[in-house]
């Protein structure tokens, strides 16, 4: 998908399709007013007229409109003016990829980031777009017999009213599409089957990536290695499958070396069973997704390597396959962490947390300005929260204000829950 700015009289622009957005409220935005003048106010004329009312999710495709060089106007409903929000202007852009789709329209300009979104700048609606497009063209068949041919966008125009406009909106696409591809790589990787994901395969991942990337470089720990630094905790989780453990570190060097990292740490347990502790068999193919926060962690890295910021980042993935076997760890086993910590096993259904630990240890050795560790650690986030925010926990005040506004701005939401001393008393053992 190639992405270009312009900042013409959208009249007088020959393309095949040209993306225009209409109102619930009939007011018109004001690229689609110049159109709207320019075809003898043919836009209006079919709004007035019930052809379309303006609504998310109406569309309406015009052929060889009067006044306008355009093959084609695409119409597209955006309900009302004062009511637009990022999220409602994602549901926009998700609405107009379905129909560009829908008439396999692989070359279109679009008006769509003239709109006026609340609180959100020139460059974060560029951002938006840019993301939105790159996810949306997403679409899993690795192990599909039948591949459908998916649609992909070959050619998208962004019209801006501005000449002004140009160079945050050129700025906004390009982080949107590095972002989205990071995306479409976490996703690809959590809809893998936990036979093709095993801890090794991402490590593999990490490795191949790495050897593209000047900034980027990858390291495997194995068994042996991490038995020796004492990571006894992450090695018992992996104890009863026949898919070896690892943990994968990736550093991002993109600023001076005295400059702290901000560590990112996964949680990738490629297959949850449950261990001895099994979950029942109803929805276990699911437990393939309890290596989400790893597959985060190397989206990220990945959306880092196209951007090139001048930070230092550090990825860490602690991985295992958590089964049931004669070798595997057992409820009321007792195992000692790489931090000295002894540890009692009352269930190992709790292994987030075990192989955690040990990567939060671990990652010690870089000095971290900040450290994030992001896992599918328990359905009970779900129960607390639903499935329309994120939880977390954190024992810094300034980061997990970073992070909340963070997710606002990019319409991804987090929550934070308590961390009260009281709950301590739960972690004792006798």
């Amino acid at each position: 998908m190639q992405f270009s700015v312009r900042s013409v009289k959208p009249e007088t622009l020959s393309t095949p399709c040209l993306v225009v957005a209409v109102f619930e409220d009939k007011a018109l935005p004001p690229l689609t007013e110049q159109l709207d003048s320019a075809s003898s106010k043919s836009i209006r004329k079919l709004i007035n007229g019930g052809d379309i009312s303006g609504k998310i999710g109406e569309h309406l495709l015009l052929h060889e409109p009067r006044g306008i060089r355009a093959q084609r106007l695409l119409l597209i409903g955006c309900g009302k003016n004062s009511e637009l929000t990022g999220k409602k202007y994602c549901s926009i852009l998700s609405h107009c990829w379905k129909a560009l789709k829908q008439y396999s329209l692989d070359e279109v300009t679009l008006t769509l980031s003239d709109l006026n979104v609340k609180n959100v700048d020139t460059e974060r609606k560029a951002e938006l777009l840019g993301r939105m497009f790159q996810t949306l063209e997403y679409q899993y068949d690795t192990t599909l017999t039948k591949k459908q041919k998916p649609f992909q966008l070959r050619q998208c125009t962004l019209l801006v009213d501005a000449t002004g406009e140009r160079k945050p909106t050129k700025a906004g696409v390009e982080t949107g599409i590095a972002i989205g591809k990071g995306m479409n790589q976490c996703r690809e990787l959590g809809n893998l089957p936990a036979n093709i994901c095993t801890p090794s395969y991402l490590g593999e991942q990490a490795m191949q990536l790495a050897s593209k990337q000047r900034l980027l470089s990858a390291k495997v720990l194995s068994e042996a290695q991490m038995r020796r630094l004492g990571m006894h905790s992450l090695l018992s989780v992996g104890n009863g499958s026949n898919q070896s453990s690892a943990l994968i570190v990736m550093e991002y060097k993109g600023a001076p070396a005295s400059e702290k990292p901000k560590v990112l740490v996964g949680k990738g347990i490629t297959f949850d069973s449950g261990g001895i502790s099994i979950k029942p068999g109803s929805g276990m193919d699911e437990m393939k997704y309890d290596m989400c926060g790893a597959a985060t962690v190397l989206g990220v890295m990945h959306a880092l390597c196209e951007l090139k910021p001048r930070i230092n980042v550090v990825g860490v993935i602690a991985s295992a396959e958590n089964m049931p076997s004669g070798t595997a760890t057992k409820p009321g086993d007792v195992i000692t962490s790489m931090s000295g910590q002894t540890i009692e096993v009352l269930n190992t259904d709790a292994e987030g947390r075990l192989v955690l630990c040990d990567a939060l240890t671990y990652v010690s050795r870089f000095k971290p300005h900040s450290v994030i560790d992001i896992a599918t650690l328990t359905g009970a986030c779900i129960v607390a929260l639903g499935s329309v925010t994120s939880g977390m926990l954190s024992n810094d005040d300034e980061l997990a204000e970073t992070l909340y506004n963070c997710g606002q701005d990019s319409l991804d939401p987090c929550w934070r829950l308590p961390l009260w001393d009281e709950y301590q008393e739960q972690l004792k053992s006798n």
